[in-house]
């Protein structure tokens, strides 16, 4: 496997990236990974290098650069829980836009990256973030996944329950049973609006299981089964879109 810490210029900064691929037979498919709140660690580089090896380019962006390089959540304390809303609140579809630009420039320009065969998930915060980059670069995407998505419907214009509908590629949301961010009302809101336009999509429940199953090191939280599950989901997902 070839890995690699790197900063890629966005109009607003220096976004510092970890990028991850097999060491041979690319170009290959290119799925961009949108972190979740608790920023960009080891946990999620592990994630990112069980995509690549089974045979794509894997981009993973520090989405906090603008205010910082190296936050992520150490402790769940008060102090260190309302620095994370802060920094996360400070992303919307514009730094989005923006960072979603800059992503498909560096993967557009590099010699084992194939962006014909493009796609995208996003954790927790960046449920959201796939959502919005499926629609505002379509028809870059062959698919989007969102996995225990927060904030899917607010009073934004820019609501993913609003705008879902404009979605283009194959769409996958995971949703945990038990997810004060996403409640059920809210995804089904989600899931009206995918119907609604004919979005080829699949919303599927993962029953007894809390917001963050998939993170190993979430502890009390982490949901072995599921989070096999939602592996096996991602697999297909990317090898029915990305590998033809």
């Amino acid at each position: 496997m070839i890995e690699q810490q790197i900063d890629i210029a966005t109009a607003d900064g220096a976004m510092n990236s970890f990028v991850v691929h097999p060491e041979e037979g690319g170009p290959f498919p290119v799925v961009l990974f949108y972190m979740d709140a608790p920023g960009k660690r080891e946990e999620l580089h592990d994630m990112a290098r069980r995509l690549a090896s089974v045979g794509y380019f894997v981009v993973l962006p520090n989405l906090y650069y603008r205010r910082t390089r190296d936050f992520w959540l150490q402790e769940r304390t008060e102090a260190a829980m309302a620095v994370m809303f802060t920094h996360m609140h400070s992303l919307d579809r514009r730094t989005n836009h923006v960072d979603t630009q800059a992503l498909l420039q560096y993967v557009d320009g590099h010699a084992q990256a194939d962006t014909n065969r493009l796609g995208a998930v996003g954790y927790c915060m960046s449920g959201p973030f796939v959502v919005w980059a499926g629609v505002d670069f379509a028809p870059r995407f062959r698919c989007i996944a969102s996995i225990h998505g927060a904030n899917m419907l607010t009073d934004s214009p820019d609501s993913p329950e609003r705008v879902a509908a404009q979605l283009k590629c194959d769409s996958y949301f995971a949703c945990a049973e038990i997810d004060k961010w996403a409640p059920p009302a809210h995804i089904q809101k989600l899931a009206d609006s995918l119907a609604s336009g004919q979005v080829p999509h699949r919303v599927e429940w993962y029953p007894k299981v809390e917001h963050g199953f998939v993170f190993p090191l979430r502890a009390g939280i982490y949901e072995r089964e599921a989070a096999e599950r939602h592996w096996e989901r991602l697999f297909a997902l990317f090898d029915r879109t990305l590998r033809r």
